[in-house]
């Protein structure tokens, strides 16, 4: 393919951002329209992306490189595999839903849609980017957009969850940023291509793995959110606006395992085989530990938060399964779940936080006591939000099903106990998720609501690609699995060195 795929992809969003100011504050819909086609762009790119991908190959694709800073041996590389091609789908999606989402700000309306481009780009980029200097400057990139995305746009408490998810994040950015620096002073000449660094990875030193792999976690780790560095996530979900909810939800903590999967596996094999068990049992925390406080929570949008924490637990116990069998199907089947969950969990729980976004819209509160038989007046939204909530619960047929189904096949091969204690967490979460319906939508109604008002066509039409891919993946998921087998049995032999 002749045309820069990624850097279109990339880049757009940003074309988007300076069109925009040079527009006035007082050309509301111009602003809304032109930044939903910017970010449009970018979702057909990935289409066209998909169906020039060759799947049958773990090779990089779509590649661009050009040399950038000579004399650090910087360059400006971009790559798509298996693994980054349904994160690239996945963020240009819900990037673009999330905008539609948005058209109801009324504050400030042009630097919240410049922001939000903004933010597009450093997501597109970190899936991107086959170079450390541009991985690390896309990661700090979208620290900024959603920094003031929450800190002015969000709730009561919004200066304090921006301050705390900006810190977070700023504080294993750091880890990162000393790991990068360790892999380019231990190797001759000195290099910050990511692809080169694979190939040199089992050269480097025991001592030197440990220590860079622990770095690097901690940086993913708080991305992710792995328990204990998950106290930003709550008070970032909460305060931020509905859009934002859902790429934090959605994309960014797709990073942390993200980067887990792209740079410490396959760079870091000794580090990883180090530290396995600790991801399965940090996963098994995070699965049990935030179905518990999620069926403590009363407001609606703190559920779905804690959730997420539950939910990405998925992902680090199916990563951590090494060596299992001299062909490493467990080890494939395990990672095949950590990117179904990553993929599934973008989908359900992005599309969770804008149907409470519709609700808070109309309502005002998201407390669940304060509500009761909806499903009579808003049959409608009462049906997406059960369908979601069975999506979440691992229902059979829908995505969630399947993503926590290849974990557990794959964790039982190599921690048959901590998966054991793992499948505890379904029966929370169905426990979650059907209290939450019941108390809301059924029973008496409540007559508080009586103006209540039916979801609408725009909300309607962010929702539903989202349940139809949901339904896809869990009817036929072959498809998403065709992708990123190559990529994964790369993975497995290079982890395996």
């Amino acid at each position: 393919m002749d045309i820069p795929l990624l850097s279109l992809m990339i880049f757009t969003p940003l074309a988007g951002m300076v069109f925009l100011m040079f527009l006035k504050q007082e050309q509301v819909k111009i602003i809304r329209y032109s930044s939903a086609a910017f970010s449009f762009i970018p979702l057909v790119l990935s289409f066209l992306m998909l169906g020039e991908y060759d799947w049958t190959t773990s090779q990089l694709q779509f590649v661009e490189k050009a040399i950038w800073i000579p004399s650090l041996s910087v360059n400006y590389s971009l790559g798509a595999d298996g693994l980054s091609v349904p994160m690239l789908f996945l963020t240009a999606l819900l990037s673009f839903i999330s905008i539609v989402a948005s058209f109801g700000i009324s504050h400030r309306v042009k630097e919240y849609f410049a922001f939000f481009l903004l933010l597009e780009v450093g997501m597109m980029g970190v899936f991107a980017a086959l170079d450390f200097f541009l991985f690390y400057v896309f990661w700090e990139v979208m620290l900024v957009p959603m920094y003031f995305l929450i800190g002015i746009w969000g709730g009561p408490r919004k200066i304090y969850a921006a301050i705390k998810f900006f810190l977070y994040t700023l504080f294993g950015s750091i880890f990162m940023l000393v790991g990068i620096l360790l892999l380019y002073f231990n190797t001759e000449p000195h290099t910050l291509d990511i692809m080169e660094l694979i190939k040199m990875g089992p050269a480097f030193g025991k001592d030197l793995q440990i220590m860079v792999w622990a770095f690097f976690f901690i940086a993913f780790a708080i991305k992710v959110p792995v328990f204990p560095f998950h106290t930003w996530l709550p008070d970032a979900h909460v305060e931020a606006p509905t859009a934002v909810s859902v790429i934090l939800a959605g994309v960014l903590l797709k990073m942390g395992t993200y980067g887990i999967l792209r740079i410490s596996f396959p760079m870091l094999p000794f580090g990883t085989n180090y530290f396995s068990l600790l991801l399965a049992v940090l996963g098994v925390i995070g699965i049990i530990y935030g179905a518990l406080v999620s069926m403590a929570q009363k407001d609606l949008k703190k559920l779905v938060a804690y959730s997420s924490v539950s939910h990405m637990g998925y992902c680090l116990l199916g990563m951590s399964v090494f060596f299992v069998g001299a062909d490493g199907k467990a080890f494939i089947t395990g990672l095949s779940g950590c990117v179904f969950q990553m993929f599934s969990h973008g989908l359900i729980t992005g599309a969770l936080f804008l149907l409470v976004g519709v609700l808070y819209d109309r309502a005002h509160t998201r407390e669940i006591e304060a509500f009761g038989g909806l499903w009579t007046k808003i049959p409608v939204y009462g049906s997406l939000m059960t369908f979601f909530a069975m999506a979440s619960l691992g229902l059979p047929g829908l995505s969630g099903f399947i993503s926590e189904f290849l974990v557990f096949v794959g964790g039982f091969a190599r921690y048959p106990v901590l998966t054991g204690i793992a499948v505890i967490g379904v029966v929370l979460t169905a426990g979650y998720m059907l209290r939450m319906v019941q108390k809301m939508f059924l029973g008496q109604f409540n007559v508080r609501w009586e103006g209540l008002t039916e979801i609408n066509a725009r909300e309607i039409f962010t929702i539903a690609p989202l349940a139809i891919l949901t339904l896809a993946v869990g009817i036929y998921p072959k498809p998403l699995a065709n992708l990123m087998a190559a990529t994964l049995e790369n993975i497995v032999t290079l982890v395996n060195r």
